[in-house]
């Protein structure tokens, strides 16, 4: 089989690494944005309140995690939402879309576990079942979540008893090489489809995603495995693809600008690219963190800057990670 489906059987197939709750954090396989500081999504409810004081989004708007593992980032936004804005409860929807049926219940437990009947969560299996009049979208490590081709020198690569053989012409991605200018890497398969969907979702919405990467692709190959805090490239002689083969998890470095012209033929315009560092300073994390000092004390608050700390210093995620805006209006 092609790599691409590899990849997908890999993480969403009936036994993929996604298809049932993994832990993320120490107890886990990889650290996130989300696993480490609540005010990573406290910021984003403090922009989506912005948003809506401005007119963008609507009091009915439909807020809307994509690939919410657990439900925590979505959890973290709404509990804001309440600290700073308590009446919008009453009005915005909360959703997720979440392919796994069995997600889906994790996500509704923890839910009910954390709001009881304050909040009503609402599923959809995929984005064709949204259609919206205003929505605000939030995806954390999304697109280094999508499956992809792997090329070098003029041929993709095929699976072969968990062997990697580059043997397939395909003048598609070929294509897609030689636009973004290397020749060998990943080249991700569904960001099109994926932004054409999105599209039809809403009248109106914004896409907010963080993810690392950069706006170019890599002159080599980044794709990796991550196993209990280790990271494995997936060309290591050490690491055995029988073996971690839908019990890890793989991913690569997000090239942006092939995001960027994904949704740009579909007529959705980039408002905004940046590192995450420069994003979350910019949607309040410091306003934030002061007021959390002035009504918690000291002691709370340098715990929870030595976390905030770990998404915005330069060393850590606040170079690694970026954010990217889409709107349509």
């Amino acid at each position: 089989m092609r790599f691409c489906e590899y990849m997908s059987d890999w993480l969403y197939g009936k036994e993929g690494y996604y298809s049932s709750y993994r832990p993320i954090g120490k107890k886990g396989d990889f650290y996130t944005a989300v696993s480490t500081s609540k005010f990573f999504g406290g910021t984003i409810a403090k922009h989506i309140i912005a948003r809506l004081d401005d007119g963008f989004l609507q009091t009915d708007s439909l807020i809307c995690e994509i690939g919410a593992h657990h439900g925590y980032l979505l959890a973290d936004i709404i509990e804001f939402i309440h600290t700073l804005r308590p009446e919008l409860l009453e009005t915005l929807r909360f959703g997720i879309v979440e392919r796994f049926e069995n997600l889906q219940e994790a996500q509704t437990s923890y839910f009910n576990e954390s709001f009881g009947d304050a909040v009503t969560l609402e599923h959809y299996s995929d984005l064709s079942e949204l259609n919206e009049e205003s929505i605000f979208f939030i995806a954390n490590e999304i697109f280094d979540a999508f499956e992809c081709e792997l090329f070098y020198k003029g041929k993709i690569a095929r699976v072969e008893n968990h062997e990697i053989l580059f043997d397939i012409d395909d003048p598609k991605i070929s294509a897609l090489a030689e636009k973004y200018k290397h020749d060998r890497g990943e080249i991700a398969v569904g960001y099109e489809s994926f932004a054409r969907a999105m599209k039809k979702c809403s009248k109106r919405f914004e896409f907010m995603s963080f993810d690392y990467g950069e706006l170019q692709a890599r002159s080599d190959f980044s794709i990796r495995v991550y196993q209990e805090h280790q990271t494995f490239p997936l060309f290591d002689e050490a690491l055995r693809l029988s073996e971690a083969f839908g019990k890890t998890d793989i991913t690569y470095d997000v090239n942006f600008t092939h995001v960027k012209d994904a949704y740009a033929e579909s007529e959705i315009a980039c408002a905004e690219y940046s590192t995450q560092l420069v994003a979350l300073i910019k949607m309040g994390i410091l306003d934030l963190l002061a007021m959390l000092k002035e009504h918690a004390g000291d002691e709370i608050y340098a715990q929870e800057l030595e976390k905030v700390k770990i998404l915005i210093t330069p060393s850590l995620m606040g170079e690694r990670f970026k954010m990217i805006r889409f709107v349509k209006e």
